[in-house]
């Protein structure tokens, strides 16, 4: 089930929450918390892609997707940029697989994301805002002037680093029409 999510883009959309129950274990060792998550079947798939490295994940998500009307009508597929260095990056791979099965180009390395601190951890959405602040910017030479663009990523919780994106795409590259897809988002905006 889609779940509707507000920015300053035209539509968004996650296409099902993360984790559907979550049990609290306590604190670990470490004095970090703990917990026995239950992932919805898309939310399983991109842990499975994002920290055990299952490839094939990609294929069965986009599989998933396959239901989404409209995704052949972009101009473009753009990926939000990582935070986070892995040798294959998971958003990079589903909005390729996505593309190639709509026919819509994707513009991997079109944005890219200036070296900061990683964001998992940072609670607060104005202080995550504050750290994306000219944090993304182009590298791609791509002209996206007018045209309709389809910002995809894998989890949405605050919203701040799609936002950015939106903002860059808006400001800088003169996209036209921006909506956004992501595969999961979390059940509180934190």
């Amino acid at each position: 089930m889609a779940h509707e999510i507000f920015g300053s883009w035209r539509k968004g959309y996650a296409f099902a929450l993360h984790t559907v129950d979550s049990i609290y274990l306590g604190v670990d060792q470490f004095g970090h918390d703990r917990f026995e998550n239950t992932r919805s079947e898309m939310g399983e798939l991109l842990y499975q892609l994002k920290y055990r490295g299952d490839q094939t994940a990609v294929a069965k998500m986009v599989g998933l997707l396959s239901g989404i009307q409209g995704i052949d009508t972009f101009d473009a597929i753009i990926p939000v940029p990582s935070s986070a260095q892995r040798a294959v990056q998971p958003v990079d791979a589903i909005a390729t697989a996505l593309g190639a099965s709509r026919g819509v180009p994707v513009l991997t390395g079109f944005l890219t994301k200036n070296a900061g601190p990683e964001l998992k951890n940072v609670d607060f959405p104005e202080e995550r805002a504050a750290l994306l602040k000219n944090a993304i910017s182009i590298s791609g030479t791509q002209n996206l002037v007018g045209k309709k663009v389809l910002l995809l990523d894998d989890l949405f919780r605050s919203g701040a680093t799609l936002e950015a994106c939106a903002k860059v795409l808006r400001d800088d590259a003169k996209v036209g029409d921006i909506c956004v897809l992501t595969m999961t988002k979390t059940r509180s905006n934190r």
